[in-house]
């Protein structure tokens, strides 16, 4: 393989830098990689930055070595080596490169590079057609991750619910007792006073208020007579109807201990009288058998009255469940409405909308962007989706004075939004005209449907320098499959110089802020390389 030297020295004091460049070959195949190998000869203290990123287009830059460093007294000598490649064939201009060695930029000699493409033996080979393009509908990742998370939401808030508001929950000990036969509930209640330290710590006021409530309350619910208001005399008169009535078959003896009971629970309670224990005991187990003297004295349920109990019952167990239930319910749309207004204060309304049901452009600009170079001259730029190769035929008259028109462009299915960018190549060194684009431009625009165009211009300087034009504005657009118009806007950047012209024109909706945010970071992301 044969080696092409190339020095450019940088005055002749050795204090001075010595830059000087070397490659391998300036013939390869596609895909083949040269070597660019670049010497400086500096100072010891002297600062030196080397070419970094895409700088070498329409080359591309597959690796960048470690720098390698040889020292000589107080002289360094850096070797930096880049490999570069093309893939399409042709003659390629590898553009000077800019060194800059304490703050100040030494650029190094351009040279023509040939790419040649590889040999095709077609008598052994067969030939096909190039297949054509097949739109495949790329599923909508974004719009299933937040439905996904809404139903893990969902899913959380039904379980929530269930476990708290529908679900059978095993029963304490108060809600077992609570749901025992007055009779039983009583003699518990009483066997649970018997086993108590009332007495022991001298608490005869409790023990006395307790014992009172268990009959009290025990009569009221199975004897139906409303004891826990009543005064003594007015409980033990209750009682007595009752038993000359002969609806509660009780002996006066019975009825007389039983005054005897509430009377010194008065005294005790009122008057701070203070019975023995023995007395105390002995009114507990007088109460015990009053309470069952009472329950078999009381006649026996009939069929209609078990039936209206256990019906009352199942109501009773209804309107439970339904008062659970819309506490439930209340409680889930709480919830909801409040996680809504908290998400909404938080990010807006509109885009909490957007990201629960979905919006075409945010999709796109929380997608996987992509960063490429189009044409020749190269454009690059940073697009949701990979602009897609259009194919341009000249007119026969147009190509006296172009050679050559590759345009790409991408288009949302669901929305205005359209990225597109074109690179000229005259067959003349002229120089680009910019008002004959952009009134084709804007004609392009009115023969599509557009309307009440309104546009402005300015100048326009990419991150690398380059300046440019951009012309901008709105009107009313057409919108595939509708006749109606919806108002849009639109922005063209246009740059070139002799023998060449580079145009990137974008369309989206007005008042969409996520179209909005795409532009403003494609406008930001955008380079164009001038070297043809």
């Amino acid at each position: 393989m044969t080696c092409l030297f190339l020095f450019s020295l940088v005055g002749f004091s050795q204090q001075k830098p010595i830059i000087s460049t070397e490659i391998d070959t300036t013939y390869i195949r596609i895909g083949e990689q040269i070597h660019w190998k670049v010497l400086v000869d500096v100072d010891s203290t002297d600062q030196v930055i080397f070419p970094e990123g895409q700088t070498f287009s329409p080359l591309e830059m597959v690796e960048a070595f470690a720098t390698d460093t040889t020292r000589k007294k107080d002289r360094l000598t850096l070797h930096k080596i880049y490999a570069l490649t093309q893939f399409d064939s042709g003659a390629y201009k590898l553009p000077a490169q800019r060194i800059d060695i304490n703050g100040i930029g030494y650029f190094t000699d351009s040279m023509m590079i040939n790419v040649e493409t590889v040999p095709v033996d077609t008598i052994a080979q067969k030939m096909y057609d190039i297949k054509p393009f097949i739109n495949v509908d790329k599923v909508p990742t974004e719009r299933w991750k937040y439905v996904t998370i809404a139903l893990l939401a969902l899913l959380l808030l039904g379980g929530i619910f269930y476990w708290f508001f529908i679900r059978k929950k095993p029963l304490t000990q108060e809600e077992k007792e609570a749901l025992l036969p007055p009779y039983d509930r009583a003699l518990l209640e009483l066997k649970r006073l018997e086993n108590s330290k009332y007495l022991i710590q001298d608490e005869y006021k409790q023990y006395y208020s307790e014992l009172t409530t268990i009959v009290r309350s025990y009569l009221e619910e199975d004897v139906n007579v409303s004891a826990l208001e009543s005064t003594t005399g007015q409980l033990i008169e209750k009682l007595e109807l009752l038993s000359d009535s002969g609806e509660l078959e009780l002996e006066k003896d019975t009825i007389n201990q039983f005054k005897n009971i509430l009377q010194t629970a008065d005294l005790v309670k009122f008057a701070k009288s203070k019975p023995s224990t023995s007395k105390a005991e002995q009114d507990r187990k007088l109460v015990e058998q009053i309470v069952v003297k009472t329950h078999d004295a009381l006649p026996e349920p009939t069929e209609e009255e078990l039936l209206q109990q256990e019906e009352y019952k199942e109501e009773l167990s209804r309107r439970k469940q339904k008062k659970k239930l819309i506490i439930g319910l209340s409680s889930l749309a709480g919830i909801l409405v409040l996680a809504i207004l908290i998400a909404g204060l938080k990010i807006g309304f509109a885009q909490l909308k957007d990201t629960v049901f979905g919006h075409p452009t945010k999709e796109l600009l929380e997608g996987d962007w992509i960063s490429s170079a189009y044409g020749y001259p190269p454009i690059i730029l940073e697009t949701p989706k990979v602009l897609v190769r259009n194919e341009v035929k000249l007119p026969p008259e147009a190509k006296a004075n172009i050679q050559e028109i590759q345009a790409f462009s991408y288009r949302s299915p669901e929305s205005l939004f359209t990225v597109g960018t074109t690179s000229i190549t005259m067959n003349q060194e002229a120089q680009a005209a910019f008002d004959q684009t952009i009134e084709q431009i804007i004609e392009g625009f009115e023969k599509q449907g557009a309307k009440n165009i309104i546009t402005k211009q300015e100048e326009f300087t990419t991150i690398g320098g380059v300046k440019g034009i951009k012309v901008y504005g709105s009107g009313d657009f057409a919108v595939p499959d509708s006749e109606e118009l919806v108002k849009g806007k639109y922005t063209v950047l246009l740059f070139g110089g002799k023998g060449f012209q580079q145009n990137v024109i974008i369309t989206w909706l007005d008042e969409d802020m996520y179209a909005q945010e795409m532009v403003d970071r494609i406008l930001t992301s955008v380079e164009v390389k001038t070297d043809v």
